[in-house]
């Protein structure tokens, strides 16, 4: 029997259709995760994808995955650092190659092997928010270091550069403290606003120190 063009044409067409979902169902570039245990000395964090593999039409829960690389933003002798807890949402980036010889040793390094992709060669990015873990109150006038509940806020206004803030446990400074209600309290505890002074004398002599 002849096979026309056409024909082995769609079969090819539909071979390499299935060659190319193949691969996409098992090309991984970014995943959203959860944190399931942070190690602070390492950098490192265990990690349970949210979202579920696929083998054919069944649904695979993935393994969990250890010691992945936490990325804290980071720049000319700068980091930013922030507690991470079991629990947080995080992004979970997939890369292009073995990282194993650069994670360990840094600079440039060699491809050394061929795998693409790997659930082994992963950066976490501690952050993107599901609709369940979303905060509120953001602002948008102003770049903000704050909790969660917003109620500990560092603020910075470009607009007028005005550095704000809120702290209802109080502000910490080398052993000064700024308290809740406002007031200055000084290495060891004197309060500026409530203390007296010992030892006052007419004339030019200094007075004793604070009580």
């Amino acid at each position: 029997m002849t096979i026309s063009t056409a024909s082995m044409t769609g079969q090819l067409s539909e071979t390499l259709r299935s060659a190319t979902d193949g691969l996409s169902a098992q090309l991984r570039v970014c995943l959203p995760g959860i944190i399931q245990s942070f190690n602070p000395q390492d950098v490192t964090c265990v990690v349970q994808l949210a979202i579920n593999g696929q083998d054919g039409d069944e649904s695979i829960m993935l393994p969990l995955l250890p010691d992945l690389p936490v990325v804290f933003p980071r720049g000319g002798g700068v980091t930013l650092t922030f507690p991470v807890a079991a629990g947080d949402d995080c992004m979970v980036v997939f890369c292009d190659r073995r990282i194993d010889f650069w994670w360990q040793n840094g600079g440039v390094q060699e491809a050394v092997a061929t795998r693409q992709h790997d659930l082994s060669d992963a950066l976490v990015i501690v952050g993107p928010q599901s609709q369940t873990q979303k905060i509120s109150g953001i602002s948008t006038t102003a770049a903000q270091l704050r909790s969660d509940d917003g109620k500990t806020v560092i603020s910075i206004n470009p607009t007028s550069g005005a550095i704000s803030g809120t702290a209802p446990g109080g502000f910490d400074l080398n052993g000064l403290k700024i308290l809740s209600d406002g007031r200055l309290q000084l290495v060891g505890g004197v309060i500026v606003d409530g203390h007296i002074h010992g030892g006052v004398e007419s004339g030019g002599n200094n007075t004793g120190g604070p009580e």
